[in-house]
């Protein structure tokens, strides 16, 4: 279980408890949260999940395959130092203290 923060474009913060196994994307879905569509469910087919990750954070986390990255240049307003498709993050212990920053949609 991790305690992710989710910051959506307005400033309005969700801090919520997400069980291990689940993705970043899940997470946020299942929490109803605002700001990621998630169209292809997960698949990494989509970037209708792409966040910004914040810098404290981003180094700490496994880096984009190839495909993410492809699906990454789909994305709107990208920051290569911060984006990510919250559909390939899975949530670990080790990610407790996460903070994503959901762009506007």
């Amino acid at each position: 279980m991790a305690k992710i923060t989710y910051i959506e474009a307005d400033g309005t913060e969700h801090v919520v408890d997400i069980a291990t196994g689940k993705t970043v994307m899940e997470g946020a879905r299942d929490h109803n949260i605002a700001g990621i569509l998630a169209e292809c469910g997960g698949a990494c087919a989509c970037a209708t999940c792409h966040a910004y990750i914040h810098h404290e954070w981003f180094d700490k986390l496994s880096p984009a395959n190839p495909v993410e990255e492809d699906m990454l240049e789909f994305a709107v307003d990208t920051d290569p130092s911060r984006s990510r498709l919250t559909c390939q993050i899975t949530v670990t212990d080790m990610l407790d203290g996460l903070i994503v920053q959901l762009p506007e949609s």
